[in-house]
């Protein structure tokens, strides 16, 4: 599904920043899913589209099959559509 790589590097960027970042594949799509830490700010990640391109690019899949959810979203879990 990805380049395990850049994935990684991904990851450990938005770890950095206090966030994790969870994904699920399944029926084609993948369900991504950013959480944030107690003190990170849920809502100062980048817009959606953003971030649906750049995992795209990392996963090697059109972000149009990506599901993401934020951490500002109630119910954010892997493979529920937003």
């Amino acid at each position: 599904m990805a380049d395990t790589e850049r994935l990684q590097a991904l990851q450990d960027s938005l770890a950095a920043d206090g966030y994790r970042l969870d994904l699920q594949e399944q029926d084609g799509r993948i369900g991504a899913v950013v959480t944030a830490g107690p003190e990170t700010c849920a809502d100062c990640l980048v817009p959606k589209d953003i971030m649906r391109a750049i995992l795209g690019q990392a996963l090697g899949v059109d972000g149009q099959t990506i599901d993401l959810s934020y951490p500002s979203e109630a119910g954010s879990e892997p493979g529920r559509p937003s």
